[in-house]
């Protein structure tokens, strides 16, 4: 079933810049042609704030969730997976990737699915390959210094790589044409004005 809603796990201290060039394309559809319906989703329905002190009411809980109902769940970075939590998106994770829906996390979140042995047999990057060992995790070996990485089903981006992480996303989603995805990176990361053009001749 196709389906245009994508879900974003919501948590206190949530790192607002890791996600947002994400959340942005897949929102307004601007360079794809295909917008998405953003549902946020938290452990409660309590209201979060973010590392950069947004307050969101989240719009639905993760018990909740059902994979069958979404296009792709993703998992920002934030303090909830440097202390150990987060236990419960990662049960989500689990639940979307049987039912083969993809799951895009960078940042923190990725050290959450190596503690969840999501990552041991999947190629991944993350911050540091030092992180994510340290963690305990099974999956050194498919570890890849790239700024993100698609992996089947997952995608998984360090802090360091938001753009990347929006481009590998789009990507896996399959949207857009390659050259647009590169006049992307080429916009939004390396500020090459020259590309801009193929970015607004996306639906011309």
């Amino acid at each position: 079933m196709t389906t245009d809603t994508v879900h974003v796990a919501l948590h206190d201290g949530l790192a607002d810049w890791e996600v947002g060039h994400l959340l942005a394309e897949l929102r307004t559809g601007r360079f794809t042609g295909r917008p998405f319906d953003i549902v946020t989703v938290g452990l409660s329905d309590r209201p979060v704030t973010t590392m950069g002190g947004v307050r969101i009411v989240p719009d639905a809980v993760v018990d909740d969730l059902d994979p069958s109902v979404s296009a792709l769940l993703v998992l920002p970075g934030g303090e909830i997976w440097d202390a150990g939590g987060g236990d419960e998106f990662v049960e989500a994770a689990r639940r979307f990737l049987d039912a083969g829906v993809p799951v895009a996390a960078i940042c923190g979140a990725t050290a959450g699915l190596a503690r969840g042995g999501l990552l041991d047999t999947r190629p991944h990057t993350s911050a540091a390959a030092e992180y994510l060992a340290a963690t305990g995790y099974a999956g050194g070996g498919h570890y890849r210094e790239e700024r993100a990485v698609i992996g089947g089903d997952v995608v998984t981006a360090g802090p360091q790589s938001p753009v990347q992480f929006s481009r590998a996303v789009l990507e896996r989603l399959g949207l857009a044409s390659p050259e647009v995805r590169q006049a992307y990176e080429a916009v939004f990361h390396g500020g090459d004005g020259s590309a801009f053009g193929v970015l607004m001749g996306a639906h011309a």
